[in-house]
């Protein structure tokens, strides 16, 4: 007598329950701003019109599928965020931990000007920002701090949602090395240019993928 492999049994609505608690966070970098050449973490410089220009190229490159909309406080970011939302009838909520890093008293000032009147306090936080931070500046552990506790409340509230972040190149960076076990004191390395976008991808069970979307500046 011959034994034949009856088919493995599956149970309706399995694989669909898995596909329902992936969750997608797209984080989306603000665009050109009218001091983009300066250190402006906290400072509250609006986008240029070149700057609403890219972000909403990137955004509808997308075709806009997010359920929710969470941004900075900053109004590079917030005025675009709640832009988006009433196109798209997308709620929108503001998140203080999001915003960029304070850059203490390097706030406002240009790289060329730094490299005058204080180029060795540049040139080491440069090469490793961990240790050596702007003066009166945020520190990065605080700093990652804030942002991975933001991360933490939006995959636990959104969990199976598809939503979008629309943040800072620090903020971004934090993630990154947060993700890919980056180490924090190279966090100048990865590059995030203006109105820039990758999407993490949260499976149950797996470890999260991070990618950078095609086309996105």
């Amino acid at each position: 007598m011959k034994w034949r492999l009856s088919p493995k049994r599956t149970f309706p609505g399995t694989i669909n329950a898995a596909a329902a608690l992936t969750t997608y966070i797209d984080l989306l970098r603000h665009g050109e701003t009218e001091n983009s050449h300066r250190y402006c973490g906290s400072s509250n410089y609006p986008l240029t019109s070149t700057g609403w220009q890219q972000m909403w190229k990137t955004a509808e490159d997308q075709t806009p599928q997010w359920q929710h909309i969470i941004t900075s406080p900053l109004i590079r970011c917030a005025d675009f965020a709640q832009a988006l939302g009433q196109r798209y009838s997308i709620p929108v909520t503001c998140d203080n931990r999001i915003r960029e890093i304070h850059f203490g008293a390097w706030e406002g000032c240009s790289a060329a000007e730094l490299q005058q009147s204080d180029a060795d306090a540049l040139s080491r936080f440069w090469q490793n920002p961990l240790d050596h931070p702007p003066p009166d500046g945020e520190h990065l552990l605080d700093f990652e701090a804030r942002v991975l506790s933001a991360w933490k409340d939006i995959q636990a509230q959104f969990c199976g949602k598809r939503i979008l972040l629309i943040t800072h190149g620090g903020v971004i960076r934090i993630l990154v090395c947060h993700i890919l076990h980056h180490p924090l004191e190279r966090l100048l390395d990865i590059d995030v240019c203006h109105a820039s976008m990758r999407q993490v991808c949260i499976k149950p069970d797996t470890l999260p993928r991070i990618t950078l979307i095609a086309g996105s500046h």
